[in-house]
């Protein structure tokens, strides 16, 4: 199990844990975080899973792949250097203790 930290944009914070293998997104559902909506349940079809990757964590949960890149366009919220699906990162050890920042809305 790995730990993931939950920024809310008015900066409450709630950590829940997350099997490897599984993604951030299933973690943030299983844990009862708020501010995440994954309406297409981890499809990278719907962007309602927009996160902002810590700066000091980018390098490790790396790159979105083509199809999450052409989705990000579609988030509610201003698209960063640092926004991801939550939907589409897995967990592994390497991940444990990663911080992610929800935009204000979905």
């Amino acid at each position: 199990m790995s730990r993931i930290l939950f920024v809310h944009h008015e900066g409450k914070t709630q950590e829940v844990e997350a099997a490897e293998g599984s993604s951030a997104m299933r973690a943030a559902l299983t844990g009862g975080v708020s501010g995440i909506a994954a309406d297409c349940g981890g499809e990278a079809s719907c962007a309602t899973c927009h996160v902002y990757v810590d700066t000091a964590w980018v390098d490790k949960v790396g790159e979105p792949g083509p199809d999450e890149d052409d989705m990000l366009e579609f988030t509610t919220c201003e698209r960063k250097p640092n926004s991801r699906l939550s939907c589409q990162i897995r967990v592994d050890q390497d991940l444990d203790g990663l911080i992610l920042n929800l935009p204000e809305s979905q």
